[in-house]
């Protein structure tokens, strides 16, 4: 609770001072409350132990008598050798409601950073439709995107497409080689094209990828095949534009399906680069000359050159190989021409890349540091699996997110229907579309990045306390106040802007739940975002819908037609707290439910 720690910090420096702990790093120590029962802010006294020769606990004690009274402390104890602090209720609403800088803040209207920040997402292969599996990227990405901008920094969502690699290059040679009748004798025994995603060529165009998979390894001409792919790749790394026009009329219209369905999630891209650019304009060609004059420049027997890494510390595999012996590029290089003209774009970049990626983006940023270049911040996520093992497109073991959508748009529809029978059909649709893409995003989004999981039907669709409509009711009670006091007649914004206004001596416990959520709002967004945690904001909101819900138990608005200000002041901070929040995560906001 940054606004506490300002208050108190002074007050705990003359604290510690006063019983002879003379540590500098105590401020940074003064950390969030573990457990919410025992206080706001807490102080290990561990470390002061060996300077004053007494016990932990005895230090917490002496520290706490020291502490004098302050409008901000509503209470001070001391558990295990922890000194813990309780923020004042009737304080933390006066600060809340009454200071312009946070009631502004507070009420969803960021202050701009002046920061540029371009993430790059995604840039799944587009050879076929986006899976579960590949849409954790996607998701953890927008959501890192939405929540930059929450925070008030400028942000450039950044989709790199793959439109010269090897799994293009499949794809275009089956399109121009293989008939539907083709694909469909090679795919015999598999599951067919679902027939409410035909005309939809992602799922249309994966067939052909598929069917080639299989030719490649069975049909008699494979090293025939292997050949003229293998050809077309070479090309498309010399920058041959023929190919690369051939490549673009083969993924175009898939990637733009894949787009569609992302889209559907509430997911968009500012910009779309072509790795080929950097092969077109010289980038890639300039780059490879000024490695030849590294220190580090190697070239195996082969003839292909590398960068030794090992020589700058990297272990394991430690050539940085960026041409081939033929002359032409590799994926690598292209990347690092690519990172270094990111850079000219923002103040920060950051890459969302899957676990299996940290060895490249280990040799990316070593090589950009040999480059004198910024290395990007990366999150990292790991996997999604099914119950019987990891998705592949290739194999076609897979959930594909489409399918998902329509499935959890069909339950939440049920759920609506049961509980709302008097709703006429298209507001069940609006409000099943919204709580059905909602759910799912929440699920992965609430999973911390780095800790796998694997899908389950039954948890991705859940309409339970720890998911996404849970919070959506949460914010349509907020909404359905403000109804009932425009039914009243209530002046709101009027209402809205009393200030002054005499607080209770006592709050109920919902009340207080609540403006202890409020406070820490701001603060859990700031590590969200620095972190690269995404999942922190997510089950804070879960938390803050949870004491709303508490207040709206013990806290009424109107009485007898009568407004309790203070009341209906909190519960619109609130109300656009968590409006703000879900969008920040992707979450619709709707009003009814």
């Amino acid at each position: 609770m940054q606004m506490l720690k300002t208050a108190i910090e002074p007050l705990l420096e003359a604290a510690l001072e006063e019983v002879g702990i003379n540590n500098s790093h105590w401020k940074s120590m003064l950390a969030p409350s573990r457990e919410l029962d025992q206080g706001d802010l807490s102080l290990p006294c561990f470390p002061f132990a060996k300077q004053l020769g007494q016990a932990p606990p005895a230090i917490a004690e002496a520290i706490a008598a020291s502490i004098p009274a302050h409008e901000a402390i509503g209470e001070v104890n001391t558990v295990a050798g922890y000194l813990n602090i309780k923020a004042s209720p009737i304080w933390l609403a006066r600060t809340i409601l009454s200071s312009p800088q946070t009631h502004g803040h507070l009420f969803g209207e960021c202050q701009p950073t002046g920061r540029k920040i371009l993430i790059e997402h995604t840039s799944a292969n587009p050879n076929g439709p986006f899976h579960v599996g590949r849409a954790r990227n996607a998701i953890l990405g927008d959501s890192l995107v939405r929540l930059h901008r929450l925070f008030g920094n400028e942000v450039r969502a950044e989709y790199y497409v793959d439109d010269m690699g090897k799994q293009v290059g499949v794809l275009a040679w089956a399109l121009a080689n293989l008939s539907e009748e083709d694909v469909e004798a090679t795919l015999k025994g598999r599951d067919g094209l679902n027939p409410k995603w035909k005309g939809k060529a992602d799922h249309e165009r994966v067939r052909w990828y598929q069917a080639a998979q299989v030719v490649r390894q069975e049909r008699a001409d494979k090293e025939a095949i292997e050949q003229e792919i293998g050809r077309m790749v070479h090309a498309s790394e010399h920058g041959d534009q023929g190919v690369l026009d051939a490549f673009a009329a083969a993924y175009q219209p898939v990637l733009d399906g894949m787009l569609t369905t992302l889209a559907r999630l509430g997911i968009s891209f500012d910009t779309f680069t072509k790795e080929s650019m950097f092969v077109t304009n010289g980038d890639v060609g300039r780059l490879m000359e000024l490695f030849r004059t590294f220190e580090i420049h190697g070239t195996a027997d082969n003839g292909a050159e590398f960068l030794d890494l090992g020589a700058r510390g990297l272990k394991g595999k430690t050539e940085f190989f960026f041409r081939r012996g033929d002359g032409s590029s590799l994926y690598a290089t292209r990347d690092i021409a690519y990172h270094m003209w990111k850079w000219q774009q923002c103040d920060d970049l950051i890459n969302v890349l899957g676990e299996d990626h940290k060895l490249q983006a280990k040799q990316v940023g070593m090589t950009l540091t040999e480059l004198e270049q910024k290395v990007p911040e990366v999150m990292f996520y790991s996997f999604i699996k099914l119950p019987e093992g990891k998705m592949s497109t290739r194999k076609g073991n897979v959930v594909f997110m489409d399918d998902l959508l329509e499935e959890a748009q069909a339950q939440a529809a049920a759920v609506v229907g049961a509980l709302r029978p008097d709703y006429e059909q298209n507001q069940v649709d609006e409000i099943a579309d919204a709580a059905g893409k909602s759910a799912v995003r929440f699920n992965i989004i609430k999973v911390s990045p780095e800790k796998g999981f694997t899908f389950r039907w039954e948890e991705a669709l859940a309409f339970e306390g720890g998911s996404a409509p849970f919070i959506m009711y949460s914010h349509v009670r907020a909404c359905s106040i403000v109804r009932r006091c425009q039914s009243e007649g209530v002046d709101i914004d009027g209402e809205l802007a009393k200030a002054n206004i005499e607080l209770p001596e006592s709050m109920p416990s919902g009340m207080v739940g609540l403006l202890r959520a409020l406070a820490v709002h701001n603060d859990v967004l700031a590590k969200a975002v620095n972190d690269r945690r995404p999942h922190l904001f997510a089950n804070h909101l879960l938390h803050l819908s949870n004491c709303f819900n508490s207040f709206y138990r013990d806290c009424m608005i109107v009485i007898d037609g009568e407004v309790n200000t203070i009341n209906l002041q909190v519960s619109e901070v609130a109300r656009r707290m968590m409006r703000t929040g879900m969008e920040g995560l992707g979450i619709v906001p709707i009003e009814h439910m």
